[in-house]
């Protein structure tokens, strides 16, 4: 009677796969946020079935990632022992390495099947460490290399990039495919320019990582489109993640210091994109990044006087000062001194005074800050302190700190 009445225990419905309708061993929840065991959901995505759909909403999924749902896994355990039902084991996501071999063998010798194998594989590579090192044992970087080079198929080419930067590339591994393979350079280019917003932001991630590993030489032979490419993702503020936006002004700090790319990212239209992507952004780490890239590329006379020519430029650098962080007020301090050093013509102290460069500046030396910040923010105010000083746009109370000529 006791073991009749066990066999009879209901199962939740919720505990339930909605495609076999069996307990679930390993639930996982795919991006329209329905929940399948991943045995079955792995096969109607990528083996039999070969679905790009949901099974239960029949949308269109926008990635075919599956996520791990602990919290499910783990009431469904607490359900199995309280009803004495037999528990389900923790996943361990055990890794095949024939399968691995079996799916990149599918992926070359099989164009119809390659993007199914493909996706297959993104799904392999995001479960655990063994995972990645298996594919890279296999041969997949330079396969996945060749896929991406050849931008015959947008959709195959946007998986094969996936999967690159899940596998967590060695540094041999980007020398070998950004730094010694142009091919692979105008691809990726090429992504950054026309791809979609994720593929785009990949790939500005993974050429990020290529360029921590470069030599100096390489860095300063940096091609202008790649400039161009860098600053359309800054541009592109609605659809590029955070994280993309991020590595770009990152890139462009690694890069901007070395030969003529200073010149370079001017005539790419960066300075303009940086100043509103400081009139319109207020995250903290990516003003940091923008003021930095800012102060570099002031440092040239062509990106002065683009600053000068946005409407915004000047101010929006003052408007950051003692508003972000001591960093930020670091760099902005330092444009301004590059632009009133070099640049300084009557016009623009006109333009300083209007804007509220000039009580900023005196406001810097009354309040807590480095010391290196006060003192370059001192030498500006005595470098123009004739036609500054007495001015009627400083006001009363800060004009006290007006430093003696």
């Amino acid at each position: 009677m006791e073991e009749s009445a066990a066999h009879e225990i209901e199962i939740p419905c919720y505990f339930l796969c909605p495609i076999s309708m069996q307990l679930m061993k390993d639930p996982v929840t795919v991006s329209t946020g329905i929940t399948y065991d991943r045995e079955n959901i792995e096969k109607w995505l990528f083996i039999s079935c070969k679905k790009t759909t949901c099974p239960v909403t029949q949308q269109d999924l926008s990635a075919t990632d599956l996520t791990p749902n602990h919290t499910l896994r783990r009431l469904i355990q607490a359900w199995c022992t309280l009803n004495t039902h037999e528990r389900i084991p923790s996943p361990k996501t055990p890794v095949d390495r024939s399968l691995i071999l079996k799916l990149l063998n599918q992926a070359k010798n099989s164009p119809k099947c390659r993007l199914s194998c493909l996706r297959r594989l993104r799904s392999v590579v995001n479960r655990n460490e063994s995972s990645r090192n298996h594919l890279r044992a296999a041969g997949a970087v330079e396969f996945l290399a060749s896929v991406f080079k050849e931008n015959e198929d947008p959709f195959s080419r946007d998986e094969a990039l996936n999967v690159l930067r899940q596998i967590e590339l060695s540094d041999s591994d980007l020398r070998k495919l950004l730094l010694e393979n142009d091919e692979f350079l105008e691809s990726l280019i090429v992504v950054l320019e026309t791809g979609s917003s994720h593929s785009r932001a990949q790939a500005i991630i993974l050429l990020k990582s290529a360029f921590d590993v470069a030599d100096p030489e390489y860095i300063i032979g940096s091609r202008p489109e790649l400039f161009r490419a860098i600053t359309n993702i800054l541009g592109d503020k609605i659809k590029i993640s955070a994280q993309a936006t991020k590595a770009a002004l990152k890139l462009l700090v690694e890069l901007c210091p070395w030969g003529r790319n200073k010149v370079k990212a001017v005539e790419s239209g960066a300075v303009a994109v940086l100043i509103e992507l400081l009139l319109e952004t207020p995250e903290r780490r990516a003003c940091e990044l923008a003021l930095t890239v800012l102060d570099q590329l002031c440092g040239c006379a062509e990106g002065r006087t683009a600053l000068l020519r946005h409407g915004g430029g000047l101010a929006v650098v003052s408007k950051k000062i003692l508003r972000v962080s001591q960093g930020a007020s670091e760099k902005a301090v330092r444009i301004l001194s590059s632009i009133s050093k070099y640049s300084g013509n009557s016009r623009v102290l006109e333009e300083m005074m209007e804007v509220g460069v000039v009580s900023k500046l005196c406001l810097v030396l009354q309040v807590r800050c480095s010391e290196k910040t006060k003192e370059r923010a001192k030498e500006i105010l005595r470098r123009h302190s004739r036609v500054w000083r007495d001015s009627a746009c400083v006001p009363p109370h800060l004009g006290s700190s007006y430093p003696c000529s």
